[in-house]
C-alpha cells in the first residue's frame, strides 16, 4: 500500500499555474529530504526540485525560476507550486525522498498542460 499520496493535479492552459501536494507518513516526512519526480509518456522518471528539513532546495534546470517546492513540517507534505506552466511539464508527478527515491511510489497525479 503506498503512503505517498500526491493530489492537485489537472489540465491547464500553457501559462497557467497548479499547486500539487503531497502527504507523507511522519516516520518518512520527519528527516528526510523530500523531492518532487516527473514522468511523461515514453520518458525516464526525473527529478523535478527537492528540499530538505531545514529548506535548502534544489530545481531542475528545466524548471528553475518557474516552480517552487516547499513543505510543512507540522502537516507532514510537501508542495510544489508549478507557474509559468508550457506543454512540455505535462507528466505524471510523484514524490518520494530525494535525491534517491527510497520509498514505494504513490499513484502520482496527472498535470497536462495545453497550448
Amino acid at each position: 500500500q503506498a503512503r505517498l499520496m500526491e493530489s492537485g493535479g489537472g489540465l491547464v492552459q500553457s501559462g497557467g499555474s497548479l499547486r500539487l501536494s503531497c502527504a507523507a507518513p511522519g516516520s518518512i516526512f520527519s528527516y528526510k529530504t523530500m523531492g518532487w519526480y516527473r514522468q511523461a509518456p515514453g520518458n525516464q522518471r526525473e527529478l523535478v526540485a527537492h528540499i530538505t528539513i531545514i529548506g535548502s532546495t534544489y530545481y531542475a534546470g528545466s524548471v528553475k525560476g518557474r516552480f517552487t517546492i516547499s513543505r510543512d513540517n507540522a502537516k507532514n507534505t510537501v508542495y510544489l507550486q508549478m507557474n509559468s506552466l508550457k506543454p512540455e511539464d505535462t507528466a505524471v508527478y510523484y514524490c518520494n525522498t530525494a535525491p534517491s527515491a527510497t520509498e514505494a511510489w504513490g499513484q502520482g497525479t496527472q498535470v497536462t498542460v495545453f497550448s
